[in-house]
Formats: structure tokens, C-alpha cells, sequence
């Protein structure tokens, strides 16, 4: 059964990864044989972290991982670094539109608008950044600018679209 998200090769990496965990084969992994795993890739886990790596993914509480328990981490680990990616994206545009890589400074609405028309793109920039810029001073800080790009992907019916 496909879990969404993950592609079958990934699925079936999954149960390769889940299978070296499982040493005894029972279908599940539990604290020895999460420590075993670990100690073979260099780490010395104590008792402890190893009781918080499996009560944070063991949603059945039986003190052990089963594979749709281990598949939903993976899940999530595979969102979260997408998250990061994407997070990594809007911050080289601010960047790259003259804002500053940690986040501050502002970016133009004018120097927007006009990198938007130039490469043609086919969206109301002008809504957009009046949308944005609440304030009306022609400047967008970070978290104008992402919510910004939010509004071109998820607020489409309320703009209108330019065919040149």
C-alpha cells in the first residue's frame, strides 16, 4: 500500500532501511535494536534517547516501531526538509530582489513589479503587491514578500491573469 507522498522507489527503500533495523525480524524495532543500529553508525545513544526517539513516532505506545509507524516519520521528515527547501527558495529571491539573506532589510515593490513584467510572467503583480504592501510605503519586508508568493500560488481566483 502506497503511503502518500512517498514515491515506490521510496516506499521500498523504506522497508530495505526498516528491515536492517529489525534484526529479529519480528516487524517491529525496538529500543535494542534501535541502540544495536545506532552503535554500528558511530553513536552511543543512552537509555533515555532512545526511549524519546521511539515515544516520538510509536503512536500505538507499545514501545516499539512498527514499519506504517517508521513510514509516518519518514513522511514527515521528507515534508519537513521540502518545507526547508522552499524556505531556502523565497529566501534567495528576497535576496536576490535586494533583501538580506538572515531575513531583514526590505526589496523595492518597484524592482518587483519590474522583474515580474520582464520575464513575462503571467500574473497581476500589481494586485499582488498592493495586496502586499499593506502599508502603501513601496517597500516589502520577508514576511511580506513570502506571503506574496503565497497569494500567486493559492489566491489565483482573485487575480486576474495577462495573456500577452
Amino acid at each position: 500500500m502506497k503511503q502518500p507522498g512517498l514515491t515506490n522507489e521510496e516506499i521500498e527503500a523504506c522497508r530495505t532501511a526498516f528491515a536492517t533495523f529489525d534484526k529479529d525480524f519480528s516487524g517491529s524495532i525496538d529500543a535494542g535494536e534501535l541502540r544495536e543500529t545506532l552503535k554500528a553508525m558511530g553513536q552511543n545513544p543512552t537509555d533515555e534517547e532512545l526511549f524519546l526517539m521511539i515515544s516520538q513516532v510509536d503512536d500505538n505506545g507499545s514501545g516499539t516501531i512498527e514499519f506504517s509507524e517508521f513510514m509516518h516519520l519518514i513522511l514527515s521528515q521528507k515534508v519537513q526538509r521540502e518545507h526547508e527547501d522552499n524556505e531556502s527558495d523565497t529566501i534567495d529571491a528576497f535576496v536576490a530582489l535586494g533583501g538580506n539573506p538572515d531575513k531583514s532589510g526590505v526589496i523595492k515593490t518597484e524592482k518587483l513589479s519590474h522583474v515580474i513584467k520582464d520575464f513575462e510572467l503571467l500574473i497581476d503583480i500589481d494586485y499582488l503587491v498592493a495586496k502586499a504592501d499593506t502599508d502603501g510605503s513601496g517597500l516589502i519586508d520577508y514576511d511580506e514578500f513570502k506571503e506574496l508568493l503565497a497569494a500567486s500560488v493559492v489566491d489565483t481566483s482573485e487575480m486576474s491573469l495577462t495573456t500577452e
